[in-house]
């Protein structure tokens, strides 16, 4: 059976791809820069350049695939609600045209409320329209990535974290390396049919509070954290290069599930992943603050 991954060189991707090619899979990769694939990646798979919002090639880049994985591309432009449609626009005429058995759909925690959670809403829609089509489908909601504290690179060499979540509100933190396997293990397992959700919530709920703690202890640098204002926090984004379009959207993934969220889906030991962030920040984040400090 062909299986298809998007976003081959994202936090998430490359580990499905990794653990693909280590279960005797030659899987197919769809990225629009085919040269940007690892390079112990480049004999072990089958890369198709396309543009994930170009209806027309995803449907010809997943031709006979009987299973895809598939994340939404990143957005940057004014409306990202929109550039989510177009993106499920793509999937769904891939799946529906090629008959595509199983779909592995990168999610997130919050997209249960279907409105009201700024970029999450995007995820949403696809989910929506994924289970309208009557496809195998999984969705994946997952935690807050580990990988995001890398975007604030320069705020942590200085020692400090500013977020606009209230500091004792815990929330689920998640290893992208353990969300691969999840989907790496729905994507080759035939056990499963209809409508799945598949929550990944990392080992731990942690608070803001506690993630200053553990990176304190993993770097060796003190690191504190502070609530800021939201319109602190634009100014920040929109310095980031955001557009203000971006920037709402960012927001409302935070303020969207602040209050009186509760998910679909509970912590249960099906839901946990074991990669801590005490282990991650040591192996991954450490050096990124100490040896360029």
């Amino acid at each position: 059976m062909q299986i298809a991954v998007t976003t081959p060189t994202g936090n998430v991707g490359r580990h499905v791809v990794a653990t693909l090619i280590r279960a005797g899979v030659r899987p197919r990769v769809l990225l629009r820069e085919p040269d940007r694939l690892a390079p112990e990646f480049q004999d072990e798979v089958d890369a198709v350049p396309v543009d994930q919002y170009d209806v027309d090639a995803v449907v010809a880049a997943t031709e006979d695939v009987g299973a895809l994985f598939w994340v939404d591309p990143t957005t940057g432009s004014e409306d990202p609600l929109a550039d989510y449609a177009r993106a499920t626009s793509s999937v769904v005429r891939a799946v529906t045209d090629n008959r595509i058995g199983r779909v592995v759909f990168q999610s997130s925690v919050g997209a249960e409320k279907r409105h009201g959670a700024g970029e999450i809403d995007g995820l949403a829609h696809t989910e929506t329209a994924l289970n309208d089509i009557g496809v195998d489908v999984t969705h994946l909601r997952c935690g807050y990535f580990f990988t995001n504290l890398e975007l604030q690179l320069d705020a942590l060499r200085a020692g400090t974290l500013q977020v606009i979540l209230p500091l004792d509100l815990p929330m689920a933190w998640v290893a992208p390396r353990d969300i691969a396997e999840v989907a790496a293990t729905r994507l080759l397992s035939t056990t499963w049919s209809g409508r799945c959700v598949q929550a990944i919530h990392g080992p731990a709920d942690l608070t803001w509070r506690h993630v200053a703690e553990i990176l304190t202890a993993a770097t060796g640098r003190q690191i504190s954290v502070e609530q800021i204002t939201h319109d602190a926090m634009r100014t920040q984004l929109r310095q980031a290069g955001m557009t203000d379009g971006l920037v709402e959207a960012v927001l409302g993934m935070s303020t969207g599930l602040r209050e009186n969220f509760v998910p679909e889906q509970r912590r249960t030991v099906q839901t946990t992943t074991p990669t801590t962030l005490a282990a991650w920040a040591y192996d991954h984040l450490r050096h990124q603050i100490v040896d360029a400090s």
